[in-house]
């Protein structure tokens, strides 16, 4: 066998080794494990915006007089609001408009057409809750004859929506770790993060109730309704999916 075969020979011994060594020496491919946390936080806060929903109720004879007085009394109920307002950042929108016949079902016959109800549903949104009772006065004195309920919430923008995610979160980022060190592992990466949506509740004292004291019908108010905005609990919720190397 000459030299140019040896060596030949030794190469491919060499190589064979070689691969041999990185086949049994080669680095493990990590384990990862992925599970999912959920973390919640809850907060008392304060509202900061009141949503006012007040309907103009008008009746007729004919649709287009029922119609008519009903349009007249919105329009004037909107500049009221509008009125007194002031700065605050305030938001007017309609949110129902019906026009029925009223029939009479009792009289044994074919039901009758007695007149007709037009109702116009109208949503006041304001951010200055010291203004609720000035608006709900300035609306019920320009024609507005029902107020359907108002609500107390904390805006998208507000702080507090934040701090709540940011706590939520910490306590899904700590049962992860939890997790992880349980399995002798170690979190690697966060694959997902989602937003649970959890409504807020109220809590303590929310009210409007109407002290207007009126003798007669041509009695201007001297009282201004007044309305307490209670607290509410702001409920955040945070879901994490995170790989977990074991």
């Amino acid at each position: 066998m000459n030299s140019n075969t040896l060596q030949i020979v030794a190469l491919a011994a060499f190589l064979a080794l070689l691969g041999a060594a990185i086949y049994l020496y080669r680095p493990q491919q990590e384990k990862l494990t992925r599970i999912t946390v959920v973390g919640d936080s809850l907060a008392k806060v304060a509202p900061d915006t009141a949503v006012i929903t007040f309907s103009v109720v008008t009746q007729g004879k004919q649709a287009v007089d029922a119609q008519q007085e009903n349009a007249r009394k919105s329009e004037a109920v909107k500049k009221a609001v509008e009125a007194v307002s002031g700065d605050s950042k305030t938001e007017i929108q309609t949110s129902g408009y019906s026009l029925n016949p009223e029939q009479d079902y009792y009289s044994g016959k074919m039901p009758k057409i007695l007149g007709y109800e037009v109702k116009n549903t109208v949503t006041v949104s304001i951010d200055k809750l010291d203004r609720v009772g000035t608006i709900i006065d300035a609306a019920t004195n320009a024609g507005a004859n029902s107020v359907d309920g108002i609500q107390f919430v904390v805006g998208e923008t507000s702080p507090a929506q934040g701090d709540g995610l940011a706590l939520a979160t910490k306590q899904a980022m700590a049962k992860a770790e939890s997790v992880a060190k349980s399995l002798n592992g170690k979190i690697v990466r966060v694959v997902q993060t989602s937003e649970g949506s959890v409504p807020p509740q109220f809590i303590g004292d929310s009210y409007a109730s109407n002290s207007n004291a009126m003798s007669s019908v041509d009695r201007k108010p001297t009282f201004t309704t007044p309305v307490q905005a209670g607290s509410l609990n702001v409920r955040s919720q945070v879901i994490l999916v995170v790989d977990i190397s074991i």
